[in-house]
């Protein structure tokens, strides 16, 4: 049997350690699911509230156009004087049903951190569903989801 050279050793180890771990993370269906479900990020950031309506009935819509939640995953961030919009006590009832309805398909809508400092909220001041970004500034937030492969949307 031939011996195994340093080099042929570092080769070898270096494949290992990339494909197995691929191997065990995803079975073939999860893999084909993930690479078949489009994602896409939604931007609010102004301060009209017909804006804002418009971009969650674009949501829904979307979903719907894809094929239902479970081909689309949609990221909702919001920031800046947008923040107001969303406050649950401030909500008319259209803009609070059709908030609701892209929370249930299973958005994830995120709250910038340094607009609810700015305008002196937290998330308990918002509708239910939002959770604070990820990244305290949501600029960054979109970048960083953009990085990942997610569309980007602003209506």
């Amino acid at each position: 049997m031939p011996r195994l050279t340093n080099n042929h050793m570092r080769v070898l180890c270096f494949i290992c350690a990339i494909a197995v771990p691929s191997a065990l993370a995803l079975n073939p269906d999860q893999a084909m699911a993930a690479a078949d479900k489009v994602k896409v990020l939604y931007h609010v950031d102004g301060k009209d509230p017909e804006v804002a309506k418009y971009a969650l009935a674009l949501i829904n819509k979307h979903i719907d156009a894809e094929g239902g939640p479970d081909k689309i995953d949609v990221e909702l961030v919001v920031h800046g004087p947008a923040l107001e919009l969303f406050e649950k006590d401030r909500m008319d009832a259209e803009m609070t049903k059709r908030f609701d309805q892209i929370i249930e398909k299973g958005v994830k809508a995120e709250m910038c951190q340094v607009s609810m400092k700015a305008f002196g909220k937290t998330i308990e001041n918002l509708a239910k569903g939002f959770v604070a970004t990820l990244h305290p500034v949501a600029v960054k937030r979109i970048a960083d989801l953009q990085q990942q492969g997610y569309l980007y949307i602003k209506p």
